[in-house]
């Protein structure tokens, strides 16, 4: 048998010809920035969150930046984070001049640790960005009190979370605004880059559109310097396709979790990521943590199994942060993480057998070992 760790192929075959039509549908229109597959798709992604308006742009990363921008936030003002995360929350950050400030993961979470990030608040602090990592929820609760108790700006990183819920709520919808990404690999996944933010504010969601569309909303009257970072007509059509499924598709994807949460959990070296009682996940991705990770990947690799890291290096060890001196030790949790985590294959079209296979290969490799 051979598993895949993300089969795009398969999980669009369903909808190849829906897909395929809509498309056309844009090339035959020759309106291939903004127009009425862009608005649809933004209203249709409204309704879905439960929200007023959506914003389409290029990417999560612009997203994100777009936001702490039209907040105002910039040189002299801090925003804390976690470490674990994809660089690109933390180039957002720095990309508007202020100073991104870490938080190691939590004890029993892959997610930031929320009394830390409290800790870390200084009167230079303007804003918060919790992520829901792997499709996780924050504890929203915990986030929201400390955001209010200090009077402090909350954006949700839901880059990888779209449609987990967090007590009944969606993510995105709770903090005061949300960003999503439709990167290819993503439950939403796009078919080449793209992103949305949704803000409670509606002088902010204005200003964030325009921000992002050279700060102007009429063609020539700009009324400040933004930057040009808009969602497609081609992508926004391809993700209207898409949008009406992923419900369906977070289903089939929790599915596949507990598929393997009972197959693995007799494996005592494995630990796997366990959802709170006040979240519903989404399983972005399916990671667990082991003892030996190079060797575990090379004994999957020659059973035909594919399998992924995310991420190898704790950002505080990288190279382009060299400069914060905040070196190996620092997060250790976050560091202990990224060197012994590994995702498994992880999509709706995953199936229970291939799932048993994984889990059995991963056995066979604990009681080869002796471990």
């Amino acid at each position: 048998m051979k598993v895949k760790f993300l089969d795009l192929g398969k999980m669009h075959e369903p909808i190849r010809e829906e897909l395929h039509n809509a498309a056309i549908r844009v090339l035959d229109s020759s309106m291939f920035i903004g127009g009425s597959e862009v608005e649809m798709f933004e209203r249709e992604m409204a309704g879905w969150l439960g929200v007023d308006k959506v914003c389409g742009c290029g990417c999560a990363t612009d997203g994100l930046f777009a936001v702490l921008k039209a907040k105002g936030i910039g040189p002299g003002d801090e925003v804390i984070t976690t470490v674990h995360t994809a660089i690109a929350t933390i180039e957002a950050i720095s990309l508007t001049g202020a100073q991104f400030v870490f938080c190691d993961l939590g004890n029993d979470s892959f997610n930031l640790d929320l009394d830390q990030m409290e800790k870390k608040i200084t009167n230079k602090t303007r804003a918060l960005i919790p992520v829901h990592l792997y499709g996780h929820p924050v504890n929203m609760d915990r986030a929201l009190a400390i955001a209010q108790k200090y009077n402090l700006f909350l954006l949700e990183d839901c880059a990888q979370a779209q449609g987990a819920k967090y007590k009944g709520k969606k993510v995105g919808t709770m903090g005061d605004a949300g960003v999503f990404s439709f990167f290819p690999s993503k439950n939403l996944g796009g078919f080449g880059d793209g992103g949305a933010v949704t803000a409670r504010d509606p002088d902010l969601s204005r200003k964030i559109r325009m921000f992002l569309n050279h700060g102007r909303e009429s063609k020539f009257d700009h009324e400040f310097e933004g930057m040009n970072s808009r969602l497609d007509a081609l992508q926004a059509a391809l993700l209207r396709i898409c949008l009406p499924h992923l419900d369906e598709w977070n289903e089939g994807r929790r599915r596949v979790a507990a598929w393997y949460d009972e197959g693995l959990k007799g494996i005592r070296q494995v630990r796997t990521s366990q959802a709170s009682s006040d979240s519903e996940p989404v399983y972005h991705l399916y990671v667990i943590v082991v003892p030996d990770r190079e060797a575990l990947i090379k004994h999957l690799r020659g059973n035909g199994i594919e399998s992924g890291i995310h991420y190898p290096v704790s950002l505080n060890l990288q190279p382009a942060f060299q400069y914060l001196r905040e070196g190996r030790g620092f997060y250790p949790r976050a560091e202990y993480a990224c060197g012994h985590m590994l995702s498994l294959p992880m999509s709706h079209v995953v199936t229970k057998e291939e799932t048993q296979f994984v889990c059995e290969t991963i056995s066979e490799f604990y009681a080869k070992n002796g471990q």
